[in-house]
């Protein structure tokens, strides 16, 4: 279901940003204009205040932190305030946030300039596996450098599954497990991190499907359909592996495949299934 709307238009206030020294130091008038998208179901049925977004709150957070900070870009301006109250606006789930800045210094006859964004939180699917050391500690300390992560969130996280190594066979058992992540970050940014806990785990990229103390790959990110020459989602080799498929079935057992369509259930069945036949071959 599409999310309801709760509109702030036009907050007038008087803040010290601009590229120029004198901007900083005088300040000027700014426009903020936001679109707070959430569930208003509840608070529509219990006329409760703190089951919906107070925009009183938010439209005080918005005068402070321009307040608060100076920034040299309208751009730096609006990811900065959208991220920080996506973080700290319960139910916020997307923000359609335009500022504005009239009388820019332009030296022309100018109204007004505005940058407007669109952010909101994506929910990754990550798997990870490790057959190098300690396994289930790498393992635990990448799912809590994740969550420690200032723009992302852990929600849940699968048992984890010893397995027979896939592809190169002749090393030993890996441990795999999944995880659900609620994060701000863009795919290539996520990716960059996994890469970052993957490279402070000691993870070496040798051989390839070799051992590693540490493989973290990101399964599904929303419904997007990405093929980049280093990102390919969804994740190309998922479903031939139930080393991923069996943990990601019990996290997001009904989470479909945004290109075949088919559940994470469905493909582990399809999975067994066609190992069982190869078996009973």
């Amino acid at each position: 279901m599409k999310a309801d709307k709760i509109k702030i238009q036009n907050l007038e206030v008087f803040a010290n940003h601009g590229v120029f020294p004198e901007e900083n130091v005088l300040g000027q008038k700014f426009v903020v204009s936001a679109v707070l998208y959430t569930d208003t179901r509840k608070a529509g049925q219990t006329d409760e205040l703190t089951a919906s977004i107070h925009y009183g709150e938010v439209s005080a957070f918005i005068d402070r932190y321009l307040k608060e900070h100076t920034f040299q870009l309208l751009e730096k301006v609006a990811e900065s305030l959208a991220e920080e109250l996506l973080l700290q606006t319960k139910g916020l789930q997307k923000i359609r946030l335009e500022i504005k800045k009239p009388w820019a210094p332009v030296g022309l006859p100018l109204e007004t300039v505005s940058v407007e964004i669109e952010r909101e939180w994506h929910t990754a699917y990550i798997a990870l596996g490790s057959n190098i050391g300690d396994s289930e500690a790498y393992l635990k300390e990448a799912i809590d450098k994740l969550d420690h992560l200032p723009t992302s969130r852990v929600e849940k996280v699968s048992f984890f599954l010893v397995t027979a190594p896939y592809g190169v066979t002749d090393q030993p058992d890996f441990l795999n497990g999944c995880l659900k992540l609620q994060t701000l970050l863009y795919p290539e940014e996520l990716l960059r991190e996994l890469n970052r806990i993957e490279q402070e785990a000691g993870r070496e990229r040798i051989i390839h499907w070799g051992p590693r103390t540490l493989d973290l790959d990101i399964i599904f990110y929303d419904d997007l359909i990405c093929e980049e020459d280093d990102l390919c989602i969804p994740h190309i080799e998922m479903h031939k592996r139930s080393f991923v498929l069996k943990p990601l079935e019990e996290i997001a057992p009904y989470k479909r495949h945004p290109v075949t369509g088919k559940t994470v259930r469905e493909m582990l069945g399809e999975l067994e299934n066609a190992g069982q036949e190869t078996a009973d071959a």
